[in-house]
């Protein structure tokens, strides 16, 4: 793996270039250009601000932003998966041709969605100031917690590429591997606390004993879920959680740092097995038809 890392260092031009090609090709010829991977989180996490907290009356203060938080890196992860995906397939009549190293077709895409991700993040804070604004700047929304945020991005970048690596490399065989991602990830989003908080899953779980513990424990294994949940207790303060029934608005559980060194290993063990069988299967994709 070494040799593939520096030969791939050999050829950062070609991926830097590949990179601001993904960068301009994506919004060509649109009018709000970049603006439109702004548009849809913000439109989405306003339809959910008024089905959650207008029509069922969760009654979370920050809701909007709590979503918000986990919703931005949930689509970074889901579109540099499947941004991917493709990124072989698509260059194989070049791949035939022209020798560079192949990894440098997801990386880019990948590197392009970190990209915009690093963007999203910076009009979320500037949605945190105009909401503190609404306020009259009374209780400032930026808390110590925010340092951990480049921790937070670097383990979601080490999860996204190492499952693109992985996905690219196994669609140029099984062509079937994309729409089962889409799948998965149309599923995942349902399956993480994006909408709603571990705190309902906790309390709809707690009256079932060992299993509902276990389960627990198991929702978080996802490392998509623990993510979810650790970007919103970094970019929000921690306050009091509606999760409806009996209970109504609890306190914020504890951040879990057991699950989140678990969601860490993961990651980097997804990055590197999936260097690893990329360049397993790479030397295979000019056989392809």
């Amino acid at each position: 793996m070494k040799a593939e890392l520096v030969e791939l260092y050999r050829f950062r031009e070609l991926l830097a270039a590949m990179v601001e090609r993904e960068l301009k090709i994506r919004y060509k010829n649109s009018f709000l250009g970049f603006f439109w991977s702004l548009v849809n989180p913000l439109v989405t996490v306003m339809v959910m601000w008024l089905v959650f907290k207008l029509f069922l009356r969760n009654g979370t203060e920050n809701y909007s932003a709590y979503v918000l938080s986990a919703y931005i890196p949930f689509m970074f992860v889901n579109l540099a998966i499947l941004d991917s995906a493709q990124s072989i397939i698509a260059a194989l009549p070049v791949v035939k041709k022209v020798y560079f190293p192949r990894e440098i077709l997801p990386l880019a895409s990948v590197i392009a969605n970190f990209i915009h991700f690093i963007l999203a993040m910076t009009v979320f804070f500037g949605f945190l100031l105009a909401v503190w604004a609404s306020t009259g700047f009374t209780t400032t929304p930026f808390t110590w917690r925010i340092t951990f945020l480049p921790v937070l991005m670097l383990v979601s970048l080490s999860l996204a590429t190492g499952v693109a690596l992985i996905v690219s490399a196994l669609n140029v065989y099984y062509e079937d591997v994309k729409y089962v991602m889409s799948v998965f990830l149309y599923l995942a989003f349902f399956l993480t606390p994006i909408m709603y908080f571990s705190e309902n899953v906790w309390y709809a779980l707690r009256d079932k004993g060992s299993f509902g513990q276990f389960a627990f424990v198991l929702f978080h294994l996802n490392p998509v879920a623990m993510l979810a949940t650790a970007y919103k207790k970094t970019l929000v303060p921690p306050g009091p959680i509606d999760v409806g029934g009996a209970e109504g608005t609890v306190a914020a559980l504890q951040f879990d740092w057991a699950l989140f060194s678990v969601t860490c290993v993961v990651s980097v063990v997804c990055l590197v097995g999936g260097y690893a069988l990329f360049n397993r299967l790479k030397w295979g994709f000019v056989e392809r038809p």
